[in-house]
């Protein structure tokens, strides 16, 4: 049986991307509303979850949350743009408004500590600081950090714009690595799948074709 990371979708336009990225690094993976129920999470086990972007706004009410089971079934989690934004938000954190909002190409400063970045970087400064090239899409920005978390990357005008909490395998990205536009987004979702959820690379789309029709006639 294939290990499986669940995606939750918060109607980002680039979710079906992150199941593609996945699935290219031979890893099986389902896409899923985010309104999904704490049981269906406990019940689809997986090895790790991410949560995607979405146009909501979590200073907003009545916005999308991720199921609580989420952060109490003890898999890695990752969180991307709005995803972020929400595991702030339901850990204890702060979310607000963004005085400058940040919409295309952009850089970040890697902090080369966290299991996710590590030795992962476009480029490398004399004074030794690693820089990512990456693709924002938010108004929104997580202003201060749930308990537990530190800052794994970050530029001016988003000062938290990557956090973990090493404990609990907990990683978040106020930028997009599921879009090409992220150089080194492919490298990073791998890392997540892989070294940090411990999925192998033992899934491809051919078999898994295979496989269906195999147990259609049967």
């Amino acid at each position: 049986m294939h290990q499986k990371i669940l995606i939750l979708d918060f109607g980002s336009q680039y979710t079906q991307l992150i199941a593609r990225r996945v699935r290219e690094a031979q890893v099986y993976c389902e896409l899923h509303s985010c309104d999904v129920t704490d049981a269906f999470v406990r019940e689809f086990n997986p090895a790790g979850i991410i949560l995607s972007g979405g146009p909501a706004s979590v200073t907003e009410a009545e916005t999308p949350r991720a199921p609580q089971a989420v952060f109490d079934l003890g898999v890695p989690v990752l969180g991307i743009c709005y995803g972020m934004q929400t595991m702030a938000a339901q850990l204890g954190g702060k979310v607000e408004n963004a005085s400058k909002h940040e919409y295309g190409y952009a850089e970040v400063r890697a902090r080369g500590h966290s299991r996710l970045l590590a030795d992962i970087q476009d480029r490398c400064e004399d004074d030794g600081k690693a820089w990512l090239d990456v693709w924002m899409s938010h108004g929104d920005k997580v202003a201060e950090l749930p308990p537990g978390f530190q800052v794994m990357c970050e530029n001016a005008a988003t000062p938290i714009a990557g956090m973990f909490d090493p404990a609990r395998n907990f990683y978040a990205v106020q930028f997009h690595p599921e879009v090409t536009h992220t150089l080194q987004g492919k490298a990073m979702l791998g890392r997540f799948v892989h070294d940090i959820c411990g999925c192998g690379q033992d899934w491809n789309m051919p078999d898994y074709v295979e496989e269906a029709i195999a147990k259609v006639r049967a």
